[in-house]
């Protein structure tokens, strides 16, 4: 049997501009897992995942029609990342085979309720990792990445793919997303081999060394959030203020910038102030947009800690989920997570997880 954990994320800065190719964002893995396992079959596979089973469809409305949105189901994420790495595997020269594949998920509170933390790129890493070991396809890091990225854009559409780069990479990351109109073209004229070998214009994934006394803390407003929706808001609201949303790129740009010289000299400070003006770049965001990234829930969530001390924001797209908190030391930490709780907010007890031995979160047996 196979067994392959990865870890879910969480956005520290750089949101809805690190969709546009070459716009940095910073990314941590932490420390829940989506866990996929794998069992040799014999003419008939399956696939299961007790969280999903029960999960609704949810669908919209486009010109009158009923439009299924099957972006935030992760067993299409699932078979999108079987039929690729398959697909590679058959250009290996590898022979197909069934199987029983098995989801169980902790990025998910007990009501099947979402934190926030990036299911569906999780889940698509431990599938394509599974199936490399399967197979015996002898994947790399950036092998992983692409096939994943893949896969999720064969769902998806939209999104910077930085999900699924941390669950990859684990730690704290730098990245940037690639360009997407060149690798939907090339798809059609390369093989898959030829295209994971390539080198993908604009992508960038960078390992950042974190300060010793830099300390992370997550708070969970209970309202879960569709990624998917809100960024399909702002791509079709930003037309309308397009100097405006260009100006919102490149400040994010320099912001984001700011902050990874933070990392590499060790000023949690600089760090801060650049969370903070993260904060208020995604303020004016809405402000352009209309659309509403920073709810009340997640404005009592910052506010809060930054009486304590703390620089916060909201991660991610916003709408719900969590807001993360920056600390350069503990003092200031308890209080506001008792603060937190009175006012209705979860403090998750997650930490930054980093890949150690290759046994660590996989195994083949």
């Amino acid at each position: 049997m196979i067994e392959v954990s990865t870890p879910g994320k969480l956005f520290i800065a750089g949101e809805y501009a690190v969709v546009e190719p070459g716009h940095p964002a910073i990314i941590a893995a932490v420390d829940q897992f989506v866990t996929v396992t794998l069992q040799a079959a014999e003419k008939t596979g399956s696939i299961q995942s007790a969280q999903y089973s029960s999960l609704p469809v949810r669908w919209t409305r486009r010109n009158n029609e009923l439009v299924l949105d099957i972006r935030e189901n992760p067993f299409h994420y699932v078979l999108a990342a079987i039929h690729l790495t398959e697909k590679y595997a058959q250009e290996q020269h590898k022979t197909l085979s069934f199987y029983h594949l098995k989801v169980t998920s902790e990025l998910d509170n007990s009501n099947g309720r979402k934190y926030g933390l990036g299911s569906s790129g999780a889940v698509t890493v431990a599938t394509v990792k599974a199936l490399g070991l399967f197979y015996d396809l002898e994947l790399t890091q950036a092998e992983i990445f692409k096939l994943s990225a893949l896969a999720h854009l064969a769902v998806q559409g939209n999104g910077s793919c930085g999900d699924i780069a941390a669950s990859c990479y684990g730690g704290w990351i730098a990245f940037s997303t690639f360009d997407h109109h060149w690798v939907n073209q090339e798809v059609h004229k390369q093989t898959l081999t030829d295209l994971l070998k390539a080198t993908w214009p604009k992508l960038r994934i960078q390992p950042l060394t974190v300060p010793k006394k830099l300390r992370l803390i997550i708070g969970w407003t209970g309202s879960p959030a569709s990624t998917s929706d809100l960024v399909d808001q702002v791509h079709q609201s930003k037309e309308i203020q397009e100097n405006a949303y260009k100006d919102f790129l490149a400040k994010s740009k320099t912001c984001v910038e700011t902050m990874i010289t933070g990392f590499q000299s060790e000023n949690i400070s600089l760090i801060q102030s650049q969370i903070r003006e993260n904060r208020h770049l995604l303020k004016e965001l809405t402000t352009i947009t209309g659309v509403a990234i920073e709810t009340p829930a997640l404005q009592k969530l910052c506010n809060l800690a930054e009486t304590y001390g703390g620089a916060a924001k909201s991660s991610g797209a916003g709408g719900g989920d969590c807001g993360i908190v920056l600390f350069k030391q503990k003092s200031g930490i308890l209080p506001l997570m008792s603060s937190w709780e009175k006012e209705g907010i979860t403090p998750l007890p997650l930490h930054v997880y980093f890949y150690g031995k290759k046994d660590d979160n996989e195994s083949k047996r």
